[in-house]
Formats: C-alpha cells, sequence, structure tokens
C-alpha cells in the first residue's frame, strides 16, 4: 500500500515537471514569435533606423568592404531593434512562468518594476546616443593627419549599437538594487556604506565610455544621472526595508 503510494507521488512529481517544461516551451515559442515579428518589421524599416543612427556622423559617409555587409547591416539593426520592441511580450511570458511561485506582495511590484526597467533602459538608449554627437567628432580627431581614416558601416553599426546597449544596461541599476533588496539578497545599509566604492566604479565607467581629451567635463557628464540613479535606489531600499519591518 505504502509502495504504491510512494509510486503514485513519484509519477505525480514526475507529471508537474513535464507540465513546467511544457508551459516553458510554449512561452519560449510566444516570445520568439513575437521576436521574429517585430524583426521583419523593423528589417522593412531599416534604412530609416540606419538613418537615425547614422545621424552622429553628421554627413560623413560609411564604406562598406564586403559582399554581405549591405544586408548583415540590415539584419544587425532590425535584430536590434526587434528585441526591444518585443520587450513587452516575452517579459509578460517570463513573469507568467515564475508568477505560481510569487507571493502577492511581490506579484504587485513585478510590473511597476518592468515598466521602470524598460523606460530606464530606453533613456539609457536615448543618452547614449546623445553622447554619439559627440564622441564621433571627438575619436575622428585623434587620427593624425598623416593617416587617412576610411570609416567602415560595419565598424560604426557594431560600436554604436553596443554603446547604447551598454548604456542601456548601466541604466538598469534601481531596478536591479531594489529586486535584490526585495529578495533580502541586499540591505539597503550595505550599499549606503559602500557608496564610495560605488561612486569611483561609475566615475571609472563613465572615464571608460566618454573617450575624450577633458578627463573631467565629459566623464561628469556621464557620472552625474548615474549618481542620481544610485541615490534613488538607496532610497527605494530604505524604503522596502521599513515598510518590511
Amino acid at each position: 500500500m505504502n509502495s504504491c503510494a510512494g509510486e503514485g507521488g513519484g509519477d505525480g512529481a514526475e507529471m508537474s515537471v513535464f507540465a513546467h517544461l511544457s508551459e516553458l516551451r510554449r512561452r519560449l515559442i510566444i516570445s520568439i514569435i513575437a521576436i521574429v515579428v517585430t524583426v521583419v518589421v523593423a528589417f522593412v524599416f531599416s534604412e530609416q533606423l540606419l538613418r537615425i543612427l547614422m545621424m552622429p556622423l553628421k554627413g560623413l559617409h560609411l564604406k562598406a568592404f564586403n559582399l554581405m555587409d549591405g544586408f548583415m547591416i540590415k539584419w544587425r539593426i532590425s535584430l536590434f531593434a526587434g528585441i526591444i520592441a518585443a520587450f513587452p511580450v516575452w517579459a509578460f511570458e517570463i513573469y507568467g512562468f515564475i508568477r505560481p511561485a510569487l507571493r502577492r506582495h511581490d506579484r504587485l511590484a513585478v510590473w511597476p518594476m518592468l515598466f521602470s526597467s524598460f523606460a530606464l533602459f530606453l533613456t539609457g538608449m536615448a543618452f547614449a546616443f546623445y553622447l554619439l554627437f559627440s564622441m564621433v567628432p571627438t575619436l575622428l580627431g585623434f587620427f593624425p593627419s598623416e593617416i587617412e581614416y576610411l570609416p567602415s558601416a560595419d565598424d560604426f553599426i557594431s560600436f554604436s549599437t553596443f554603446f547604447m546597449l551598454a548604456c542601456g544596461a548601466v541604466f538598469e541599476l534601481p531596478p536591479v538594487l531594489v529586486t535584490l533588496v526585495r529578495l533580502r539578497l541586499l540591505r539597503a545599509d550595505t550599499l549606503r556604506k559602500q557608496r564610495r566604492i560605488a561612486y569611483f566604479i561609475l566615475f571609472a565607467f563613465a572615464e571608460i565610455i566618454t573617450p575624450v581629451s577633458d578627463p573631467i567635463v565629459a566623464p561628469a557628464m556621464v557620472m552625474c544621472p548615474l549618481l542620481v540613479l544610485y541615490e534613488v535606489s538607496l532610497l527605494c531600499a530604505f524604503r522596502i526595508e521599513h515598510n518590511r519591518a
């Protein structure tokens, strides 16, 4: 009798695992379909997106050196824009998969967190795009007169998209820190005590992504919004712990 019950419990657990895998597969398929659709739509408008991306060049013509560069540039831009445009769909599918494991108050906090993450990511990308208008002429000015620079379209697209993604990721600092505090993996008091170290890391990051001759003003322009985001994260962390207490 006990052995039958044990076998039944094992079958139920096994079926539960298969049910979770089946749900994960379904949500992955929906997310992939959404990304494919947005990538196709972005590919149709890839030339318009390319013109926008080339605005910081201020009329400088790019050159292609491989036969496949034309397709690969459009494909890279389309994939970049499509994944971002499909964020509401695949983010909702991720939330739907982990929702049963969340407590009620955590579920209520997910939507503001997702919305703020998406908004901050777009803000970071827009900020990086603004910086490109000053970075590109400065980088071009580093070339000595003895060297003729041949601007590669593939190199510029790779550099600009990576730079925008990096800034967008850095602007995710508040949602990441707040989530760690909410999950009790990080304490607000730790963030406060390590503020100097955090400031130094943010300044180092600002120095790295602003390759200009001025080591103070330009990095400070990048560092200021990052400091604001850190302080906002700190305030949110203390509020979470206060409400929890």
